[in-house]
């Protein structure tokens, strides 16, 4: 199974190493494309710049990083003709000089202009910091106001230098509720309900059957139960019989602790029964107390009853406890009827099933080696001329030096063990004769042993083998494809590279969904669970301001058509002159905009590009090729599905074309720079785009 991730493909982590070594309070920043003379285009700009100046992100790529569209009429012509030179001469430059924002207001700003070489030593890109020290000098501060579009949860991504808290945070939006006013209708008149799903109508006292506190109880009495079964059978087959030598003169010592909690706990058991809502027949809860204790009464109330006896009670009153009582609480052992109807709960938990399975087995033998020690003391105490000396039990006092005439025979706790020892290798296998039947009541325990040990061969150590193959289930599948893609490459001869491309995306695929195919997984759900689970899903890319206008319908419908995609490091997403055929939202890592080999963007985390171009009439070609730097998942839409959509809902359509161009970081559409950007001409592609759908 992959556990590693970005270990076979060389990454470009230039954005995530600026992020971290960068100083913080210079996290105001744009990068700028060294390799384009005199112009030294925008390629990147921080969410800080974004809000220092007030411009959008999509306004100032392209730009020139030398930044004239902050200049004002105070500005100095001498330190804008120094930085001009600084960048020429590719060489450090830092100054204090006075630059406006968007809203006209100006700030004394702090600008750093620092080059970045790669690893031939050559200067690839400037980083031209600014920060605001407005309040240092005393310059008046004015409100910036944020451009149409702009927002900065959306910009939240890797290039980030530290996160800025406080800045726009996202407001919940309260939703106005229409009530009816009863005062209209009259003081006499009924309240008209409303119109909403009926609150279930509990009592407090009612317990849930699946909630957390009965849960929880419930292994607690599985736990109780298992103790039952354990110490129930070992006093009435080792203590009891000692009593019942005795002539039932003597009784055995008073109850532990443990025992006393465990009646009580079923007494309580019994109680929150009453009060505990079951499944009907119909498949309904049922809420209503009358009817759950009808059910309880007429299912399991005496079974629990007679468990819940508190035998251990007759030692308060001195009552001698003899060896019926203790065969009395064998009873107790129907608890376990309880357990086997709630199995099925646990069914899908492999872990929890075959830890209970293993129990089971464990239990099973326990009970075995108490029955075989009980056939060992019936034969010793039968005091018969022909099997009182032959059996299993005064052979291992022969064999351990403590015979019964002398010293009694074996301590119970050795009689204990050889017996438990006998019963699990009769169970797994046919013994190996160190402790065997030698009387015929002996013999015939043995025979059954070994057919109640086929038959839990069958059962148990079938289904645990069923258990730890489903458990590894995944990781088989995981091994037959990577099988089947080497079976591929190797028939097909692909070369070296184009291997180890497809082994890196196929591990890291896997790595992200575990093999999990989304869209046939939820292919048998209805629509309405479907997109309510592709609304979920997608939330990130369904919460940029884009849709924010979008009914909840046509988030729906648009849920439903987003898919998503995966990059590696070096990996082309688009190439320049293809024919674009989506809008494409970075999830994560970071991507390059190259166009004639230079780069023109560099894309993070919470970036959007694409077209602002949705008509049919042509086919819209890349202006740019779009390389993955870092290893980048990403979300898109397709162009027909969007047309489709936005079809259905012509009054959003209108928006969505008029916004999209504020919020794509990038636009791919070949020519969109040589067109003007006339508000007419946006409003005819519009009305252009509505009327032809």
């Amino acid at each position: 199974m992959p556990v590693m991730r970005g270990l076979i493909a060389p990454q470009n982590t230039f954005l995530d190493t600026i992020a971290t070594r960068f100083d913080g309070t210079h996290s105001n920043f744009v990068l700028g494309n060294a390799q384009v003379q005199s112009l030294y285009p925008i390629v990147y700009c921080s969410d800080g710049f974004c809000e220092l100046t007030g411009f959008a992100r999509g306004e100032l790529m392209q730009k020139s990083c030398m930044c004239h569209f902050l200049y004002g009429s105070e500005t100095s012509e001498r330190l804008t003709s120094q930085m001009q030179i600084a960048l020429d001469e590719r060489r450090e430059f830092k100054t204090e000089i006075i630059l406006y924002k968007k809203s006209g207001s100006k700030f004394w700003c702090l600008l750093d202009i620092v080059p970045i070489k790669n690893e031939k030593s050559e200067v690839v890109l400037f980083l031209v910091s600014h920060k605001d020290i407005t309040e240092k000098t005393g310059l008046e501060i004015h409100k910036i106001s944020r451009p149409p579009g702009f927002n900065m949860e959306r910009r939240r991504s890797r290039a980030v230098l530290y996160q800025l808290s406080g800045h726009l945070q996202k407001q919940d939006k309260t939703k106005s509720k229409l009530k009816i006013n009863n005062s209209v209708l009259g003081a006499n008149v009924n309240p008209i309900p409303e119109y909403k799903v009926a609150d279930i109508q509990k009592s407090c006292f009612v317990l849930l059957h699946y909630g957390t506190f009965k849960a929880g109880w419930d292994w607690l009495i599985l736990l109780a139960t298992f103790y039952v079964a354990i110490t129930v059978p070992y006093n009435v087959c080792f203590t009891a019989v000692e009593i019942r030598e005795d002539g039932g003169s003597s009784a055995r010592n008073p109850p532990s602790v443990s025992d006393i909690l465990v009646e009580i706990l079923f007494i309580i058991d019994i109680v929150l029964n009453f009060r505990t809502t079951y499944v009907s027949t119909s498949g309904q809860v049922v809420y209503d107390p009358r009817s759950i204790c009808i059910h309880y009464a007429t299912s399991w109330l005496f079974v629990d009853l007679i468990a819940a006896l508190p035998f251990d009670l007759l030692y308060a009153f001195n009552i001698s406890v003899n060896f019926g009582v203790h065969l009395l609480k064998t009873v107790r052992l129907l608890r376990l009827l309880r357990l086997l109807q709630k199995l099925d709960r646990y069914s899908q938990y492999s872990a929890v099933v075959l830890t209970l399975l293993m129990s089971t087995f464990a239990l099973l033998a326990h009970w075995m080696a108490c029955v075989w020690y009980f056939i060992g003391r019936s034969e010793i105490e039968s005091n018969s001329s022909t099997s009182w000396d032959i059996g299993w039990l005064h052979e291992l006092a022969k064999r351990l030096g403590t015979p019964y005439l002398l010293s009694g025979g074996p301590s119970v706790r050795s009689s204990y063990v050889t017996s438990l020892y006998f019963a699990l290798s009769s169970l797994t296998s046919v013994g190996f004769g160190n402790v065997s039947a030698n009387t015929d009541s002996e013999k015939i325990f043995s025979i059954c042993t070994m057919l109640i040990g086929a038959l839990m061969h069958a059962v148990v150590f079938g289904n645990v083998t069923a258990i730890i193959q489903r458990m590894y289930s995944r990781r088989y599948l995981y091994h037959t494809r990577t099988k089947d893609l080497k079976d591929f490459i190797r028939v097909h001869r692909l070369p070296k590279a184009l291997e180890q491309r497809m082994m890196e995306c196929f591990q890291t695929t896997w790595s992200v969904n575990n093999g999990i195919d989304v869209s046939e997984l939820l292919r048998d759900f209805p629509d309405e669970l479907r997109a309510d689970i592709a609304m979920h899903l997608n939330k990130e890319l369904l919460e940029l301001p884009l849709f924010e206008s979008a009914s909840r319908g046509c988030l729906r419908s648009l849920s439903l058509i987003i898919k998503t995609s995966f990059s590696a490091p070096g990996e082309f997403l688009i190439r320049q002159g293809d024919a674009l055929q989506a809008i494409y939202f970075v999830c994560s890592g970071s991507m390059e905009v190259l166009k004639d080999s230079t780069v023109v963007a560099i894309l993070g985390r919470g970036d959007l590009i694409g077209s602002d171009f949705l008509t049919h009439e042509e086919v819209i070609k890349t202006n740019a090729c779009v390389k993955a730097l870092t290893y980048c998942d990403l979300q898109y839409i397709s162009l027909k599905g969007l047309r489709e959509v936005l079809s259905l809902y012509p009054d959003y359509a209108q928006k969505f074309i008029t916004e999209i161009r504020h919020d794509l970081t990038y636009n791919l559409r070949d020519g969109h720079n040589t067109e003007p950007n006339d508000p007419v001409e946006h409003l005819v592609l519009v009305i252009s785009f509505v009327s032809y759908e």
